[in-house]
C-alpha cells in the first residue's frame, strides 16, 4: 500500500511539505475568518466545509497533475484564447461582487477567468521562452509582449492588481529568459510613465467623469489612491466620550491595523476579535487576522513557508535540464510569491488595497484551484529525472514541424 501511495504521489518532498503546510494553516485560519459569513448561515460550519471542499477538489487536481508528463503543459497556450473569451463573457454576463465584474456564473457555480488566463499565460511564456533562439528572438518577443499586453487589457479594466501581477511575473520571466535588456529597459520605462499617466489623470478627473462608462472603475481605483495617501490626522475624528469613530473609507485599512497591533500580545487562532470587523477577513485581510492571532511568530512563519517555495522552485529549476520545464517552475512559483507580496504590503498597510487573496491560505474557489494546479505543475517538473516520468520536453508544435 505504500508503495502505491509512493508511486501515484511524486515529486520533489520539499514542495509537498510546504503545500501540505499552507493547506493546513489555511483550514485553521478560514475557520477563525469567517466568523461573520457563519453567523448569517443556518449551519455554522457551511463556510469552513465550503473551502475545504475547494481545497480538496484542488489538492486532488494536484495530484493528478504532478503525473502528467511535462511535455503535455505546452497545451496550456491553447487555453489562453478560450480565456480571453471568457474574459469578454464576463465583461457582458459577468456577476456584479463589490462593483466589479470579475466572476462569470455557469449554473449554479461561478468562475473567475482572469485566474485561468494567468495559468494559461505561464505556460504561453514557458513555451515561447523555451524555444527561444538568436534567429527568432525578435519575433518571439513581439508574440511575448503581445500576448501579455493582450491578456493584461482583458483583466485590467475590471481587475488593475491581477493585470500588474500577471505584466510583473512575464516581465520578470522574460528577464530571467534573458530577453534582450536594451528591450527590457524600454518596457520598464514605458510601464512606468503610463503609471505616472494613470495616477495623474485619477487625480486631475472628477470622479463622476467615469461614473456609467467602461471607465466605471477608475473611480474606485482614485478613492483608493486618495485614501491610501491621506494623513491620519485627517482619518480619525474624535467624538464625544473619548471614542475614535473611522469612517466607512477607511474601515478596513484602520481595523487591518488594529488587527495587526493586537499581534503584539498573541492569542491562538478564533480568539481574535477583528474577524468580526473586517469586511475581507477570510480573503483579503486574511494575513492581518494570522498576525493578530499568532503574533509576529506565526506571521514569520507563513512569509518563510513562501520564501521556502521560491528558493525551492529556484533549486529546481537551476537542476533541470530543459528549458520549458525549467520556466514552468519559475512561472508557477513567482505567481504565487509575487501575489503574496501585494497582499501582505497591503494586510500590514504598506500599499493600497488591491483585492488580491493569499495564495493557498485566503477562502477562494477558482483561485484556490489553480493556486493547486500551480503546485501540481511545480510537482510534475520536478519528476522529470524519473524514468516513469521522462519529459521529452516536446510540444504539439514540435510534432508538426516533424
Amino acid at each position: 500500500m505504500g508503495e502505491k501511495l509512493k508511486q501515484m504521489i511524486g515529486g520533489d518532498k520539499t514542495i509537498w511539505c510546504i503545500f501540505i503546510a499552507l493547506c493546513a494553516i489555511s483550514l485553521i485560519e478560514v475557520y477563525s475568518a469567517t466568523s461573520t459569513l457563519a453567523y448569517k448561515q443556518d449551519f455554522f460550519l457551511m463556510p469552513i466545509l465550503r473551502h475545504a471542499l475547494f481545497l480538496l477538489i484542488g489538492i486532488g487536481g494536484a495530484v493528478v497533475i504532478q503525473r502528467i508528463p511535462v511535455r503535455f503543459f505546452s497545451s496550456l497556450i491553447l487555453f489562453l484564447p478560450i480565456a480571453w473569451l471568457l474574459l469578454v463573457m464576463t465583461w457582458l454576463f459577468g456577476e456584479d461582487v463589490n462593483g466589479a465584474q470579475r466572476f462569470l456564473g455557469v449554473g449554479s457555480f461561478t468562475i473567475q477567468p482572469s485566474e485561468i488566463a494567468k495559468l494559461s499565460m505561464i505556460g504561453f511564456m514557458a513555451f515561447l521562452l523555451s524555444r527561444q533562439k538568436k534567429e527568432n528572438e525578435k519575433v518571439f518577443f513581439w508574440v511575448m509582449l503581445i500576448g501579455t499586453i493582450a491578456t493584461c487589457l482583458f483583466i485590467f479594466f475590471e481587475n488593475l492588481s491581477t493585470a500588474v501581477l500577471l505584466f510583473v511575473v512575464c516581465y520578470l520571466l522574460m528577464f530571467i529568459g534573458q530577453v534582450n535588456g536594451k528591450k527590457l529597459g524600454i518596457i520598464f520605462l514605458i510601464c512606468g510613465g503610463a503609471t505616472l499617466l494613470l495616477i495623474g489623470t485619477l487625480k486631475l478627473i472628477p470622479e463622476e467623469s467615469f461614473k456609467d462608462s467602461i471607465l466605471d472603475r477608475f473611480s474606485t481605483w482614485k478613492a483608493r489612491i486618495e485614501r491610501f495617501s491621506a494623513t491620519d490626522e485627517l482619518i480619525l475624528e474624535m467624538q464625544a466620550g473619548n471614542e475614535i469613530k473611522i469612517p466607512d473609507e477607511k474601515y478596513q485599512e484602520y481595523h487591518a491595523k488594529i488587527a495587526v497591533a493586537n499581534g503584539y500580545i498573541p492569542s491562538l487562532p478564533g480568539t481574535g476579535v477583528e474577524q468580526d470587523f473586517l469586511p475581507q477577513a477570510y480573503s483579503d485581510f486574511i494575513y492581518a487576522i494570522i498576525l493578530e492571532e499568532t503574533g509576529l511568530v506565526g506571521g514569520i512563519a507563513v512569509i518563510l513557508l513562501y520564501i521556502a517555495l521560491m528558493i525551492r522552485a529556484g533549486m529546481l529549476a537551476s537542476k533541470t535540464e530543459r528549458l520549458f520545464p525549467r520556466f514552468l517552475i519559475l512561472g508557477c512559483a513567482l505567481m504565487i510569491v509575487v501575489q503574496v507580496l501585494f497582499n501582505m504590503c497591503v494586510a500590514v498597510g504598506i500599499a493600497p488595497i488591491t483585492g488580491q487573496p493569499l495564495p493557498l491560505i485566503s477562502r477562494g474557489g477558482t483561485s484556490t484551484i489553480i493556486t493547486c494546479f500551480y503546485f501540481g505543475i511545480i510537482l510534475a517538473c520536478s519528476r522529470t529525472k524519473d524514468p516513469q516520468h521522462e519529459d521529452a520536453d516536446e510540444s504539439i508544435a514540435n510534432v508538426a514541424y516533424e
